[in-house]
């Protein structure tokens, strides 16, 4: 392998502009901020900030897998609201995927993300 591989698959969205969905550097796995798009159909989930952020959890999911990674190899994940108030909601749903060796975390309140989604995850992964 070299030292940077380029990863995609077809059980996440596909990338909605010039990216990709996660790099592999070395150990290190870089996977792009996931919306709540179901990757069948590129169609959004909007039924409530709850269910957007299953759906982009399990596209983060689906791509881990995919590079031979999981959850608990995340070491790093960025999540993305358009509102505060979702916080409590979001972290509830996010505790549910990450139940042990919980990576480090920033969430950030931004102004908008795209397609006006309100939810939006990166993760870095590491294994040896």
């Amino acid at each position: 392998m070299s030292n940077k591989q380029i990863l995609n698959t077809e059980k996440a969205p596909a990338a909605i502009g010039p990216y990709n969905q996660a790099i592999q550097a070395g150990n290190t796995l870089y996977v792009s901020g996931q919306i709540p798009l179901m990757p069948e159909t590129m169609e959004l989930i909007n039924s409530g900030v709850a269910d957007e952020t299953h759906q982009v959890l399990k596209n983060v999911q689906a791509i881990l897998t995919h590079a031979g990674y999981t959850l608990n190899d995340v070491v790093k994940a960025s999540i993305f609201i358009s509102n505060m108030d979702d916080f409590a909601t979001i972290n509830e749903v996010y505790a549910q995927y990450f139940t042990e060796n919980q990576p480090a975390r920033e969430t950030v309140a931004v102004k908008t993300l795209p397609k006006n989604v309100n939810v939006e995850i990166s993760v870095i992964a590491w294994k040896a």
